[in-house]
């Protein structure tokens, strides 16, 4: 490991983030008519209609094919949409240009299913990369180049999903669990207003995944973070979200607070076969 230097901390001016319209009551996000094909002419996202509330927990439910990821995919234009609009924290994201997307994706934290960690660094390294959200620069690269402040935001984010003692562990060391808790890490180092997770437990065992789950959805709620995710159990969707929006070809076929919907008409939704989405 290399010795981690004693640099003074050079301030750095973040991306130039777009000009948000919403009032203090505004929804964090608001999608309406969303629509996406895919270039077999399938309909992927068919009229899609969602409002997440600041602070709010929000499990996106369905079978495979369903349209769940490529809903939130869309929500960031990571795949681009077909129709309709999309308010993100005040902004209409597809009319976004580039540099302004950019700016907006900082204040987004991503968890997925693929921990996507750089395997060959360190847990702090991989943390303080979410610092990159913020800042540009090679001293945001390594958490040996980190300015001090920033190594020790890193510290805090590895302890608070109980992992500082890993720190210096390579990433590709780590087991599935810890894995997903460095890259939750890594998006609280984001500072984000929102995150986002696609299936985030669904490369788990039962009980890394129930563990997981239980960190990332508490934390959150601590931090007064909003979050949507999307899950295949339906036992998580019920016990950390708020609200459940159920999808079936392509379109919100169930909608409500999360123990207020039968646990039938949920069940249902995985009973579907749409095609691979």
């Amino acid at each position: 490991m290399v010795a981690e230097p004693g640099l003074r901390r050079i301030p750095e001016a973040g991306p130039a983030a777009p000009v948000a319209a919403s009032g203090p009551c505004a929804p964090e996000l608001s999608v309406a008519g969303l629509t996406k094909h895919f270039g077999d002419g399938r309909i992927v996202l068919d009229g899609i209609d969602l409002t997440v509330e600041r602070g709010a927990a929000v499990a996106v439910i369905g079978a495979n094919g369903s349209g769940k990821s490529t809903l939130l995919r869309c929500c960031l234009r990571l795949i681009e949409p077909d129709g309709g609009s999309i308010r993100l924290l005040g902004c209409e994201v597809t009319a976004l240009r580039h540099r302004e997307l950019r700016a907006l994706r900082s204040r987004v934290g991503f968890v997925f299913q693929r921990h996507n960690l750089v395997g060959r660094l360190s847990a702090l390294t991989n943390v303080v990369h979410g610092a990159q959200a913020r800042h540009a620069g090679p001293r945001y690269w390594l958490q040996s180049l980190a300015p001090p402040a920033v190594r020790k935001e890193a510290m805090d984010c590895l302890d608070r999903v109980g992992l500082a003692h890993m720190a210096r562990h390579r990433a590709d060391r780590l087991s599935g669990g810890q894995s997903q808790r460095v890259a939750i890490a890594r998006a609280l180092m984001q500072r984000p207003r929102v995150v986002i997770a696609d299936e985030p437990v669904a490369s788990l065992d039962p009980t890394a995944g129930e563990e997981v789950m239980r960190l990332f959805v508490d934390l959150m709620r601590r931090e007064g973070i909003t979050v949507v995710f999307t899950s295949h159990n339906l036992r998580h969707a019920r016990e950390y979200a708020d609200r459940i929006v159920g999808l079936a070809g392509g379109r919100v076929a169930v909608e409500g607070p999360a123990h207020a919907l039968p646990v039938a008409a949920l069940q249902r939704l995985f009973d579907r076969d749409h095609g691979a989405a």
